[in-house]
């Protein structure tokens, strides 16, 4: 069983026991997940199984779609409602409108420093495990995209529907938020509803998945070759094993096809997705080399 699966992460839960989950309901013995979810979160987790693993990297690299809770009037450790109290705001708290004017000054390129309580890694550990043992350290504010904020109020709690870049921290987002109306606040609730083309109404509940036969979850799986929108390539017989022990095939000479210098491509081998291979120059040739094996 081999491929990635949309799972509807549970709150109170880490993103690596539903992953341990899935390996269970697969009976698979390699797995993982591609963009944490804090243990308060809920939502879009991509988890990916067998040799699907390896596309973690591109997984991780797409644009988020979130609604969040806030809470003003006080800020924590965590900058979510799990953390320990470390101010409180005696004033008038802001109404729908002030919120609704704070947000659009956070849509667009911003400065954004992350938590403490991230899975960041600066010198091989990371950041949250510091901040568990009292260390805290400087972090380097980082540039990212806020496509759109839509707050919205629901029986007298405040939302925010966010659509933003990789490495956005929506935590961060609340306090930020609340700094800029003077009052302090911190993320209340957290459920991703995308994750690039991963989608809350594709995702299964792990309630589900532990009902379903080896054969349904096969069905829901999406295969390796389906998580890329690149051009394909198709080898066969002495070129497949040329490209598979590593030589460089020239795309004229080997008739592979149009190019372009840098272009990632889905190869296939005898019918079956192999690898991602890149067009290079290799002793002035465009020529195609491997890139990832699956």
């Amino acid at each position: 069983m081999t491929g990635l699966l949309i799972i509807d992460k549970p709150s109170d839960m880490t993103s690596q026991t539903v992953v341990n989950i899935v390996k269970r309901a697969c009976n698979v013995k390699k797995a993982g997940h591609g963009g944490t979810l804090d243990p308060l979160a809920t939502g879009v987790l991509p988890v990916m199984i067998g040799s699907a693993v390896g596309a973690s990297d591109y997984i991780m690299s797409h644009d988020k779609h979130y609604l969040a809770g806030i809470e003003f009037g006080y800020t924590t450790d965590t900058q979510d409602v799990t953390g320990k109290k470390l101010s409180q705001y005696d004033g008038e708290l802001p109404d729908f409108d002030a919120f609704c004017d704070a947000c659009r000054h956070f849509v667009g390129r911003i400065l954004q420093t992350p938590p403490m309580y991230s899975a960041l890694k600066v010198g091989g550990q990371k950041l949250c495990d510091l901040a568990r043992s009292g260390v805290s350290i400087e972090r380097q504010s980082r540039e990212i995209t806020v496509e759109s904020i839509i707050p919205s109020c629901t029986e007298g709690a405040f939302y925010l529907d966010v659509k933003c870049s990789k490495g956005t921290y929506i935590r961060t987002l609340c306090e930020d938020i609340g700094a800029y109306l003077g009052c302090g606040a911190v993320m209340s609730s957290l459920r991703r509803l995308s994750a690039g083309r991963f989608d809350i109404a594709d995702a299964i509940t792990l309630d589900a998945l532990k009902e379903m036969s080896p054969s349904q979850i096969e069905q829901k799986l999406i295969k390796p070759e389906d998580l890329f929108d690149f051009d394909t390539i198709r080898l066969s017989g002495e070129i497949a094993s040329l490209f598979c022990n590593g030589v460089h095939l020239g795309f004229e000479r080997n008739s592979l096809g149009e190019y372009s210098a840098g272009q990632t491509y889905k190869v296939f081998v005898d019918g079956a997705f192999k690898a991602l291979g890149e067009c290079v120059l290799h002793d002035g040739v465009p020529s195609l080399k491997v890139k990832k094996f699956f």
